[in-house]
């Protein structure tokens, strides 16, 4: 729930501002350091896949995301929220299952790790103040996938996805899903990519579901973070964003 109460000073503004921003900055260095290693260069690494396999990875991913748009909501229903850590484990373990058998079994993975992922960013929601039952809430939570992606960081396009806030309408959900997409297909490319690797798929799939897991969280603390800041700050919300984007480019 959304309270409003006396606005905080200039120097908790200025104190939490900061602290995103640097959360902002940090976020998916572990993902790089890892690709990087069990890859050579992550950037190539979509190359790796077979074609057809690269053409349908946009469809697999937005009717990944479709389901876990409803799978992670009624989760809640049935586990409460769950420490950041535990997110973690259960995705580094899908990865390490997904990459026993190669591509076959991490493209089986792919949906139950982008349902986790969610209810992952729910629980950040949630950590801040706000239901993850209300429909802008779990609209920001599917939101939070369209930041470019840890290998995109530096140009900026991951304070796009900062601000956005619809009514979670049918035709509104399908329309944000086909938009975050492409995003999360490229990041979940990288993912299948490693864990295709001869004799390192399992040990490449934990590592990097452990990361891209980190990450996502990270990227809600700063999305969620912002607009609970707003609400505290008695700011409006697009003008803090504004703020946070400028320091930070």
């Amino acid at each position: 729930m959304e309270l409003l109460g006396q606005p905080i000073g200039e120097a908790e503004v200025e104190a939490r501002m900061r602290a995103l921003i640097e959360r902002n900055a940090q976020a998916g260095n572990g993902v790089i350091d890892i690709l990087n290693l069990v890859g050579g260069h992550a950037e190539g690494m979509l190359d790796r896949l077979p074609p057809n396999v690269r053409i349908r990875l946009n469809d697999a991913t937005e009717e990944a995301l479709r389901r876990a748009a409803e799978a992670a909501h009624r989760s809640r229903g049935v586990v409460g929220e769950q420490p950041a850590w535990m997110a973690r484990a259960v995705t580094t373990s899908m990865g390490a299952m997904g990459g026993m058998g190669g591509l076959p079994t991490a493209l089986a993975e792919l949906p139950m790790t982008v349902t986790v992922l969610l209810r992952a960013i729910q629980d950040v929601a949630a950590e801040h103040g706000f239901d993850p039952s209300e429909p802008s809430v779990r609209f920001d939570s599917i939101e939070v996938f369209g930041a470019a992606g840890p290998l995109e960081r530096d140009d900026g396009a991951n304070l796009g996805f900062v601000g956005t806030r619809m009514t979670l309408t049918g035709p509104a959900l399908h329309a944000l899903i086909a938009r975050v997409a492409p995003r999360l297909a490229a990041v979940l490319g990288q993912k299948l990519a490693a864990q295709t690797l001869p004799l390192l798929g399992a040990a490449a799939g934990a590592a990097t579901n452990y990361a891209y897991t980190r990450y996502y969280q990270d990227m809600a603390q700063v999305h969620f973070g912002l607009r609970r800041l707003a609400i505290d700050a008695g700011r409006d919300t697009q003008d803090l964003v504004s703020e946070f984007r400028q320091r930070v480019e």
